[in-house]
């Protein structure tokens, strides 16, 4: 992409109102755009970065036996109704409809969605176990939004909802689901500072499991076992005050973000809408159910929060928008633009992302600053300093060196050959 083309330009100033680390440098950036509290529209750069996670998310889950599908988020009041939450649910929008005069409500999650629409397949223990995610916006009339995109009013989320015949079957498939959130968050560059961390189940399951990720910007306390590398949450502390896997009572306090979230459900969801299986020998059961949920733009933020420096954005390669960031100078000068237009097509000839700053009425100042809050994993730079060979920098990195082009083309493709 040619940089001059962009929809987007960055700014100087953070805007007004905004607090969040995440949400200043991407709307600095050009990756967002606030419409309203809580409410934002993703633009080109960000439309990249939201959908490398979305794909990360869906391999996962696919590998888990997850089969996609795509559910309404405009919801019947009788399905909420039927649950007992349409009155109790304090996040929920309701309106009602000028015409017919039904009340609905839009879909801040999809329990109420996914279990009728599975017992229209789901009949038999031979349907058993089943799996299905889906990867939408939600809507949750939050009392206050604030911290960008880790708290908003509208935002994007993956749900998988299993299905099974027995709660041996569910916790088999919850551990695998464990694992497959490990991985998510192994690619997306966030693992070594996101901890497996105990919550309460409610009245069904005696845990569930947040992901947090340690940040200054989270809102939550987590408390951390360096014994099992797990943590509990602040509930969790209150009524315990150990350690649910090794009974450590020396447990470290941290600021945290949640990231993701997984719960048994049991019969909670099924059980109302008489979601039901015959076994072997023809009697019928309650199906069980699991839930697991991730939030795509609270990734997204979150990745932020914890991979910047006074300049910028600092992304992981596995979620960056490009993989390279080339920035050319003296582009007035015929050769110099010739000599970048190139880098650039061989570039892209080998399958390599680029931005191309091509922009011959910013300065070289303008330029670097640019790339630095962008945040992209390599610069190079074409100018009349870098003659026959190419500058490399990398965004984590201070120091940079002069490469032959074919030397940057096999250092960015062993980068990039390496695994997340």
């Amino acid at each position: 992409m040619l940089q001059s083309q962009l929809f987007t330009k960055t700014k100087k100033e953070a805007p007004k109102g905004e607090e969040a680390i995440n949400a200043q440098l991407l709307i600095r950036a050009g990756f967002i755009d606030k419409l309203m509290a809580g409410v934002y529209t993703f633009l080109p750069l960000g439309m990249r970065v939201i959908k490398k996670i979305e794909n990360i998310i869906r391999e996962e889950m696919n590998a888990i036996g997850g089969q996609e599908i795509l559910m309404p988020a405009l919801q019947p009041k009788a399905n909420w109704e039927t649950t007992g939450r349409w009155k109790t649910y304090d996040a929920l929008f309701r309106f009602t409809s000028h015409y017919s005069k039904n009340e609905y409500a839009l879909g801040p999650t999809h329990e109420e969605i996914v279990s009728p629409l599975a017992k229209n397949f789901i009949l038999s223990y031979k349907d058993l176990p089943v799996y299905v995610f889906q990867i939408q916006n939600k809507f949750r009339d939050e009392k206050r939004v604030k911290s960008g995109l880790l708290r908003g009013r509208e935002f994007f989320m993956k749900d998988l909802y299993s299905f099974h015949k027995d709660e041996k079957d569910l916790d088999e498939y919850y551990e695998k689901a464990k694992q497959a959130y490990f991985n998510v968050f192994n690619r997306a560059g966030i693992d070594d500072s996101t901890f497996l961390t105990f919550a309460s189940g409610g009245s069904f399951s005696k845990y569930s499991h947040e992901f947090q990720t340690l940040s200054e910007a989270g809102e939550d306390r987590i408390y951390i076992c360096e014994k099992c590398k797990v943590a509990v949450n602040k509930e969790i502390i209150e009524e315990q005050g150990i350690c649910p896997e090794c009974g450590n009572k020396n447990l470290k306090e941290e600021k945290a973000i949640e990231v993701g979230n997984i719960f048994k459900l049991g019969t909670k969801y099924s059980a109302p809408f008489g979601l039901k299986y015959k076994d072997e020998k023809g009697a019928e059961k309650e199906v069980v159910m699991g839930c697991y949920g991730i939030g795509l733009g609270r990734l997204m933020g979150t990745i932020v929060e914890i991979n910047h420096d006074e300049k910028g954005i600092i992304w992981p390669e596995s979620v960056a928008p490009f993989q390279v960031h080339l920035v050319g100078l003296d582009l007035k000068d015929e050769e110099i633009n010739s000599k970048a237009n190139k880098v650039y097509k061989v570039l892209q000839e080998n399958n390599i992302e680029v931005l191309f700053d091509d922009r011959t009425d910013a300065t070289a100042g303008n330029k670097f600053s640019d790339a630095d809050l962008i945040g992209i994993p390599v610069r190079l730079v074409v100018s009349k300093r870098t003659g026959e060979k190419v500058e490399y920098k990398k965004r984590n990195e201070k120091n940079s060196n002069l490469y032959n082009l074919d030397e940057i083309i096999s250092k960015i493709k062993d980068q990039k050959s390496k695994p997340s």
